[in-house]
């Protein structure tokens, strides 16, 4: 609002009146001179022994705005707000899959304004959000490329490839994405290297982070749309894998597994503590791994191995293997704290 961003014209003097209490400080990548004033009061708070909890910041995760943070180098702490996951949500998860986890696509009256507000999120971000962070890419060529990474959904990274697409070279190509994945919109999964003597796929999967602007991306717009499109199996990898890493705990380090012989595993997650687990992820209520994840967990010997799909129940299914429904193992991440 207006009247909030004329408080902050002397911004050092109102905030300091303002000592004792919480003070949120919303979008703040657009005010990155706030940073140096911020700094000034923290320690001249610290010194009068209010040593934190003074200030929110709220704004995107850009470079831009992580190299502004800097000057707060042992002053702040910082927390990745995802949207909706499984557990926030009670009843039929079908619907937070098929929008996505914002909350006004998630809570919108019908699927038409949901698909519509999310239609909406894409173009602003494209024509205004990040033309303020400073790139300066047209909205359409990026447009062009995010729609590309949601058809390619789960796919490995080939730059080449998107390159000819968009009629640029490999180098551009790399920088788009390295700005899609710093504004948390894009996960680039690395692939496991381990020293099984085996030639490993070197290439990074890309997914884009939320299933309801895949959706978008790709004009789908209810259920049924989606369960007939090609990309439904990939779309649901990548929800499977965004809920998982929201439920995991913290220093939880995402990774897929594949050999040039076949050996696969769809999801590694290498938990502090707890070692390594296979994670096979299946769309539907299909629980029999392929022959690619025995060979894999052969060759890797983790220390749990699951196959998630589209059920509620938990059993096992062969030796340390166990099938599980997505909220259970979201919920059995979560409980390792």
């Amino acid at each position: 609002m207006t009247s909030d961003r004329e408080k902050l014209t002397d911004a050092a003097f109102y905030l300091a009146t303002h000592e004792d209490e919480l003070v949120t400080l919303d979008e703040v990548q657009r005010t990155p001179e706030l940073f140096l004033t911020l700094r000034g009061l923290i320690d001249q708070g610290r010194r009068h022994g209010k040593k934190s909890g003074r200030f929110l910041i709220l704004g995107s995760a850009s470079v831009d705005l992580l190299r502004q943070s800097e000057t707060l180098a042992g002053r702040v702490a910082y927390i990745e707000l995802s949207p909706f996951d499984v557990l926030e949500i009670a009843g039929d998860r079908t619907q937070l899959w098929v929008r996505g986890g914002f909350p006004e696509s998630l809570l919108a009256a019908d699927d038409s304004l949901s698909l519509s507000w999310r239609r909406d999120f894409i173009r602003t971000y494209l024509e205004r959000d990040i033309p303020q962070l400073g790139p300066r890419i047209p909205a359409a060529t990026l447009h062009r490329f995010w729609t590309m990474l949601a058809h390619l959904q789960g796919g490995l990274f080939n730059a080449a490839q998107l390159a000819r697409g968009l009629d640029v070279d490999g180098k551009t190509i790399a920088r788009y994405l390295d700005l899609m994945v710093d504004l948390m919109l894009v996960r680039r999964l690395q692939p496991f290297q381990a020293n099984v003597g085996k030639r490993l796929v070197k290439s990074p999967k890309i997914f884009v982070r939320d299933s309801g602007i895949v959706h978008a991306l790709l004009n789908i717009g209810n259920h049924e749309s989606l369960l007939g499109h090609p990309v439904v199996g990939a779309s649901w990898e990548g929800f499977v894998l965004e809920n998982l890493m929201a439920a995991a705990p913290f220093g939880t380090t995402p990774f897929f597994y594949r050999t040039a012989a076949g050996a696969e595993v769809d999801l590694l997650l290498e938990i502090p503590g707890h070692g390594l687990w296979a994670i096979e992820i299946k769309h539907g209520l299909s629980a029999q791994p392929a022959k690619g994840f025995f060979a894999a967990c052969e060759d890797l010997r983790p220390a749990h191995r699951f196959v998630i799909n589209s059920g509620q129940e938990r059993y096992r299914i062969g030796p340390k293997i166990d099938a599980i429904g997505l909220k259970n193992m979201a919920e059995t991440l979560a409980a390792l704290g």
